[in-house]
C-alpha cells in the first residue's frame, strides 16, 4: 500500500479530530426536574421519589473536557421556604469546599420565581473553580453547578443561559 494515501488519510483524521468541539451542547429535560437545560455532554439522571416527610429530589450531571456540570432539584415542604433553602444551599457548598461565599451575582432563569436569594456565585480555590447558581420555581429549588480546574466563563454562561423552568421549559418544546 502506498504511504502517501495513508499519510494523507491520517492527516485528514487528525484535522477532523482537531475540529471537534470540546463541549458538545445538547438540550436535556431531566425526568422529574421540571427543567430544560443545555448540557455539554449527555447527563446521567438520578432521582428519589417523594416520601411523606420529603419531596422529590434529583440530580442530572455529566463530565467532559475536565469540567463537571450538574443540575440538582428538590421540593421544599412549602414554597415560602424556597428563599431560605436557596441561601442554605449556597452556604453549604461554600462550607463543603472550605471557601467563603462570594458576593451574589444577578441571575435570571426564564420561569423562575423571583426571589432575592436567587443568585450565582464563583468559588475559587487552588484546586479549581466552582460556579454555582441557585434559583426556584414555586416550592422547587434548583442548584446548577460547574466545576473545572480553570475558570471557563463561556461554558458557564452557556450552561446557565440554557436553563428554563416551569412554563418556560414547557414552551421551549
Amino acid at each position: 500500500m502506498p504511504t502517501r494515501p495513508v499519510a494523507g488519510f491520517a492527516l485528514m483524521l487528525s484535522l477532523l479530530a482537531a475540529c471537534q468541539p470540546a463541549l458538545n451542547w445538547r438540550e436535556a429535560r431531566p425526568e422529574g426536574s421540571g427543567a430544560l437545560a443545555l448540557f455539554p455532554c449527555k447527563p446521567e439522571v438520578e432521582q428519589r421519589p417523594a416520601r411523606a416527610a420529603q419531596g422529590a429530589m434529583g440530580l442530572a450531571q455529566c463530565e467532559t473536557a475536565g469540567r463537571r456540570f450538574a443540575l440538582a432539584w428538590a421540593d421544599t415542604p412549602d414554597a415560602s421556604q424556597s428563599g431560605a433553602a436557596l441561601k442554605a444551599m449556597a452556604q453549604a457548598l461554600a462550607a463543603k469546599l472550605n471557601q467563603p461565599l462570594s458576593p451574589p451575582q444577578a441571575l435570571q432563569v426564564p420561569g423562575m420565581t423571583p426571589l432575592p436569594e436567587a443568585a450565582q456565585h464563583r468559588l475559587a480555590a487552588s484546586s479549581g473553580v466552582t460556579r454555582l447558581a441557585v434559583f426556584a420555581h414555586g416550592g422547587r429549588v434548583y442548584q446548577a453547578l460547574m466545576s473545572a480546574p480553570q475558570d471557563d466563563a463561556a461554558a458557564w454562561d452557556a450552561f446557565v443561559g440554557g436553563l428554563r423552568v416551569g412554563g418556560a421549559a414547557e414552551s421551549a418544546r
